[in-house]
């Protein structure tokens, strides 16, 4: 049987990318692995895919009993299909905190590391394979790594990520800077979705103090593409809410360059959430968190209602 390699739902780029890596290197090791997606990736994602010279994976709503898995950057079940827990997962690899519900047939390997980026996990799971990386798989490595630390802006930026990404760009013959550029531009051009798709792009559901959140996260460094539409995302907020069955989307326009957070605040109950969780004071319809780069570890954790 065919083991399906995939990341979590709304995948950005390392959730697209990393399932490609993993089933390439899988392949390597002389076992029938495809990358999957459990959603349409953002336009960083479609960028780098198509840089690479890669097609992107295909979509998948659900797997059947008994389908062999790995599933690559979460193990959070509320991002993953819903029948995942009669699936025959093989392993886990991932770097976010462990959320627990997971089922599995046996004992698996589990890999949950400090860093910034699976795909820096999987370089060095893959021991002397790694060496027998084509350009393209060293390509969508690399693009994970900037992705997911902002180019070593995010404060989850580890070492490890950092040197691993000049490595590969040097064996790339890429300038790390202008490639970053390239990514992050393709990321900001929002303008063919809609508001209920950017509030869905790249977003986590969380549960704090039992009110379910969906955190949602826009990565730019053209934030004024994003904040022109402010009061039709307001508008789109609580409906998107109803509609995932959520209590809240709270939506973080995170500049890149500038190295802080908008955060939209469509009502009073997100007001609260966002004083109570930054000490930020609230006027209006938006505030503003410097140095808030990081979902996983600077929005996420310290959430109050």
């Amino acid at each position: 049987m065919t083991t399906l390699v995939f990341g979590h739902k709304a995948p950005d780029t390392d959730s697209t990318g990393s399932p490609l890596i993993w089933a390439w290197y899988l392949q390597q090791r002389g076992e029938q692995a495809e990358a999957r997606l459990l959603g349409q990736p953002n336009t960083e994602a479609l960028f780098v895919a198509e840089r690479w010279g890669f097609e992107l994976p295909q979509v998948i709503e659900d797997v059947d009993a008994g389908q062999k898995v790995v599933i690559v950057d979460t193990n959070n079940p509320a991002e993953l299909p819903a029948s995942i827990n009669g699936a025959d997962i093989l392993a886990i690899i991932d770097h976010h905190k462990l959320f627990g519900g997971l089922e599995t047939k046996g004992p698996i390997d589990i890999t949950i590391k400090p860093v910034a980026c699976t795909a820096t996990i999987m370089h060095e799971l893959m021991g002397h394979v790694a060496t027998e990386m084509p350009e393209g798989i060293k390509g969508l490595m690399l693009s994970c790594i900037l992705s997911d630390t902002l180019e070593f802006r995010s404060p989850t930026t580890t070492p490890a990520d950092k040197a691993l990404a000049e490595r590969l760009a040097a064996d790339l013959g890429l300038n790390l800077s202008d490639y970053a550029a390239e990514m992050f531009a393709a990321k900001s051009d929002v303008s063919a979705f809609s508001e209920a798709e950017l509030l869905r792009m790249d977003s986590k559901e969380t549960t704090v103090d039992g009110k379910k959140l969906r955190v949602s996260v826009l990565e730019t460094t053209s934030p004024e593409q994003v904040l022109s539409r402010k009061a039709a995302l307001l508008e789109a907020m609580p409906k998107v809410a109803a509609e995932d069955g959520a209590d809240e989307v709270l939506l973080f326009v995170v500049d890149i360059l500038r190295e802080e957070a908008t955060m939209l605040i469509p009502n009073d109950t997100v007001k609260g959430i966002a004083e109570k969780s930054f000490d930020a004071t609230v006027s209006g319809d938006q505030v503003v968190l410097p140095g808030v780069m990081s979902r996983k570890k600077q929005i996420i954790p310290v959430l109050k209602v």
